[in-house]
């Protein structure tokens, strides 16, 4: 029986993002096409979040180690930047998963322009207010963003939105 791109998307929801690893490739929406070839090879390409993010390699490596665990017996992996990830490309499993790990998530922009003012405030993860400032948009990573929330006197930090 041959392998489906169903079931390829199915076994890289096991792939998560090295460094939010509550949220799988997939639902981080950096999986970006899979193609199963006649000779049963499959193509899988991805999209950083942001250029130049450190931890491509390891998701590139992560998602053909994976395939190939499955029997795929051959696999060709791209980084593309052709067609520019977003924030609202995270499915709501993925937002869970941000949550889970502590993040808050992006607003949903659906397809509009950014307001710079949306980077001011974010939800706590913790205790769920708004009440909430922006301390630094610069995070421990590129795709993250510094807060306080002044509710519970907790830093944390959020998923931005792009």
């Amino acid at each position: 029986m041959p392998t489906t791109k169903a079931q390829i998307l199915d076994w890289l929801q096991a792939v998560t993002d090295p460094e939010i690893p509550t949220i799988s490739l997939v639902d981080l929406g950096v999986i970006r096409e899979v193609r199963v070839e006649d000779d049963g090879g499959v193509y899988v390409r991805l999209t950083p979040t942001f250029a130049g993010c450190p931890a491509m390699d390891y998701m590139r490596r992560d998602v053909e180690t994976t395939l190939k665990a499955h029997g795929i017996p051959r696999v060709t992996t791209e980084i593309s930047l052709r067609d520019p990830w977003t924030s609202d490309m995270v499915t709501d499993r993925g937002r869970e998963g941000l949550r889970r790990h502590g993040l808050a998530t992006p607003p949903k922009l659906n397809g509009g322009l950014l307001d710079l003012d949306i980077l001011e405030y974010a939800e706590c993860p913790r205790c769920h207010t708004t009440n909430t400032e922006l301390r630094t948009p610069f995070g421990a990573t590129l795709c993250r963003a510094v807060h306080y929330c002044h509710d519970c006197r907790q830093i944390f930090e959020q998923f931005k939105p792009i």
